[in-house]
C-alpha cells in the first residue's frame, strides 16, 4: 500500500518520443530509469484526444459519454464524482500542481445555490482537487488562467511585459529587439526570452518540491498532481535546449501519399485544417521538431532534479509514482498536425508505473501489452491507498493486479472518442452537432473507426503498423469490422450512469428475494389471489430470518 502517489502528467507528448519508448536521438534517462524500476505499458489509450475531456476521463475515471465533458471549454457537470472524492473517503489529499483544463460548471453552482468562492465551490471547480498552484499554461490574455501565479512570478524576477507568459515565457527576440512570438511556427527555433531556470517546467518542478516539502508537517497522505504544461504548444524552448537537436535529429515524417488520394471524408477534413497544413511547408517540421524534443528534454532533466529531492526527502521508498501524458502530437504525421484523430502518434500515450510496494518487486522494469486505459488511473489510486474503487462510478480498473504480477482476465478492446461537432470539420462536412462524435474500437491489432453518416475507417495494424491503409470498405474485413462494431454497441449499452446506489447494494439482497417476496417488508402486496397465497408467503419470510 502506497503512502503517496505522484501522478505526472505531461501535455501533448507523443508516446515514441522517449528514448524507452524507442526514440533513437531523444535520449530521456530520467524517465528510463523511471521505467527501470516499474512497469513500462506498450498499449495505453486515452479516451479522447484533446486536453479537457481526457483529462476529465483521468479525473473521474469515467468514459466521456459519461461524464459530459466532451470539449474544450465544455465544463464538467455539477455532481460528477472526482479522484479527490474518492480520495478524500481515504483521508488522501488530491493536490494539483499546474495544469486540469479542467473548465467549472458555473451555471449548475448558481442554480444549486453554491458558490463558487467558499469552500464545496473551490472543490467543483479544481475537480476535487486541491490547487496548491493552478496554472493550464495557455493564456494568452488571461483566457484560461487569469493572472496566474507562474506571470506574477517572472515579474517579481524582474521581467516587464503586459502578458509575460505570452511576450517572454514563449516568444523569442530578433536582434533589433523585435518579438517573434511563439505562436509562430517560424519562431520555434529560437531561444525562449526567459532564463531556463525561469520557464515554466522547472518552475512547476520547484513548486512540487515546495507541496511535497510542506506535506511533511501535514502528515497525511497524498497524490500530488504535477501536471506539466510541455511539450504542449507554443513550441519554443529556452536555451540551452534550443539547440540541443536540429535538423539532423527528425525522424522522417510517418505519411504516404496514398493517404491524400481519395481519403476518407473525416480524415480529408482534419488534413485541410490550418494546423495540418502547415507541416506540409518545406522546412516546417525540421523547425518545430528540435523545439518539441527540447522542451521533452528539459522536463526529462527536471525529473531527475525531482527524483533526487524525493530520494533525499525519504519520499522514493513509499510514493507510487506514474508518468504519462493527456494524448500525443501528429507533428506532420499522417499530413496532419494537432491531435484529435486516431492514429497511434494521438490516442497511444507513454504510461510508466513504479510502485514501491514488495508486491510490485515481481514486475520491477517489466514492460506490459496489456490493453490500458486512460480511466484506469483513478481506481489504481483508489486501490494503492487501501479503498475499495466503486464500480457503479469508475469505469476503469485498478492496474495494481498487473503491478504485482497477476494475470487476472482482462479487457479485450479500448475505447476512445472525439466530439468534432466544435471543429470546422463538422461544417464542411454539414454534419449535424449531435452526430459530430467518432468512435474508435481497438482490440491490439485491429483499429475500426466509427462516425455516423460515414464508412467506418479500419486499420490492421500486424500488417500496417504506420496505419496508412483503411480497410473500412474491404469486403475481405466485412467480419471484422462487425466484431468490433458490435464491441462498440455493447460498450454503448452498459454506460454507468447510475452512480448513486452501487452495485453492493444493489445485489445485496438477492439471496433473500430468491427465498420470498421482500415486497412484504414494506407492507405492499403486488400479484397476491387470496388470502391463503399471502399467508403462505409470510410463512416462508418467517422460515428465512429464522
Amino acid at each position: 500500500m502506497a503512502r503517496n502517489v505522484l501522478f505526472i502528467m505531461c501535455d501533448q507528448l507523443r508516446v515514441d518520443y522517449l528514448s524507452c519508448y524507442g526514440h533513437p536521438h531523444l535520449h530521456t534517462p530520467n524517465i528510463d530509469a523511471l521505467a527501470a524500476r516499474g512497469v513500462r505499458f506498450t498499449q495505453a489509450f486515452v479516451q479522447s484526444t484533446i486536453c479537457g475531456p481526457s483529462r476529465m476521463c483521468a479525473y473521474t475515471g469515467r468514459y466521456m459519454r459519461s461524464h459530459g465533458s466532451t470539449q474544450n471549454g465544455v465544463p464538467l457537470k455539477v455532481g460528477e464524482v472526482t479522484l479527490g472524492d474518492h480520495l478524500k473517503k481515504l483521508d488522501v489529499r488530491a493536490v494539483l500542481v499546474g495544469k486540469t483544463h479542467m473548465i467549472a460548471d458555473i451555471e449548475g453552482m448558481k442554480r444549486l445555490g453554491i458558490d463558487p468562492d467558499g469552500v464545496i465551490g473551490v472543490h467543483i471547480s479544481e475537480c476535487g482537487f486541491e490547487p496548491f498552484e493552478r496554472d493550464d499554461g495557455l493564456h494568452p490574455d488571461g483566457a484560461y488562467s487569469p493572472d496566474p501565479a507562474y506571470d506574477r512570478f517572472l515579474r517579481q524576477q524582474g521581467y516587464t511585459a503586459d502578458n509575460p507568459w505570452q511576450e517572454l515565457a514563449n516568444s523569442g527576440q530578433a536582434a533589433d529587439g523585435a518579438l517573434q512570438s511563439g505562436w509562430l511556427y517560424s519562431h520555434a527555433d529560437k531561444p525562449a526570452r526567459v532564463a531556463e531556470d525561469d520557464s515554466e517546467t522547472p518552475y512547476m518542478t520547484r513548486r512540487a518540491m515546495e507541496f511535497m516539502r510542506d506535506a511533511k508537517a501535514d502528515g497525511r497522505s497524498w497524490c500530488l498532481h504535477l501536471s506539466y504544461i510541455k511539450p504542449h504548444w507554443p513550441y519554443i524552448v529556452p536555451a540551452p535546449y534550443h539547440t540541443a537537436y536540429g535538423p539532423q535529429d527528425v525522424l522522417p515524417a510517418v505519411r504516404d501519399d496514398g493517404e491524400r488520394q481519395n481519403p476518407h471524408p473525416i480524415l480529408r477534413a482534419f488534413q485541410e485544417e490550418r494546423y495540418s497544413t502547415v507541416f506540409n511547408r518545406a522546412g516546417a517540421r525540421e523547425t518545430v521538431i528540435p523545439a518539441y524534443m527540447g522542451l521533452i528534454k528539459q522536463i526529462d532533466d527536471q525529473l531527475g532534479l525531482l527524483f533526487a529531492f524525493m530520494e533525499a526527502e525519504g519520499l522514493r521508498d513509499d510514493t507510487m509514482v506514474v508518468f504519462t501524458s493527456d494524448h500525443g502530437d501528429y507533428l506532420g504525421d499522417h499530413w496532419l498536425g494537432e491531435k484529435y484523430l486516431f492514429h497511434d502518434q494521438s490516442v497511444r500515450v507513454p504510461l510508466i508505473i513504479a510502485d514501491p510496494s514488495a508486491q510490485a518487486d515481481v514486475t520491477r522494469g517489466t514492460v506490459s501489452d496489456a490493453l490500458v486505459e486512460m480511466i484506469d488511473m483513478a481506481p489504481t489510486f483508489v486501490e494503492a491507498f487501501g479503498g475499495e474503487p466503486a464500480p457503479h462510478i469508475l469505469e476503469g480498473r485498478s492496474l495494481l493486479p498487473l503491478l504485482h504480477g497477476q494475470a487476472p482476465e482482462w479487457r479485450r478492446v479500448v475505447i476512445s472518442e472525439y466530439d468534432y461537432a466544435f471543429d470546422l470539420a463538422r461544417i464542411k462536412l454539414a454534419v449535424p452537432v449531435a452526430e459530430a462524435r467518432l468512435y474508435m474500437v481497438y482490440d491490439g491489432r485491429f483499429k475500426y473507426i466509427h462516425a455516423d453518416g460515414f464508412a467506418p475507417m479500419l486499420y490492421d495494424l500486424a500488417i500496417d503498423p504506420h496505419e496508412f491503409c483503411d480497410l473500412g470498405s474491404d469486403p475481405a474485413h466485412g467480419a471484422t469490422r462487425a466484431r468490433l462494431y458490435e464491441a462498440l454497441a455493447k460498450w454503448s449499452r452498459t454506460t454507468r450512469t447510475q452512480t448513486t446506489v452501487s452495485d453492493a447494494a444493489i445485489t445485496a439482497n438477492d439471496k433473500a428475494a430468491m427465498a420470498y417476496d421482500l415486497n412484504l417488508e414494506a407492507g405492499i402486496l403486488i400479484g397476491y389471489w387470496d388470502e391463503a397465497e399471502l399467508i403462505e408467503e409470510q410463512a416462508k419470510r418467517a422460515n428465512y430470518k429464522q
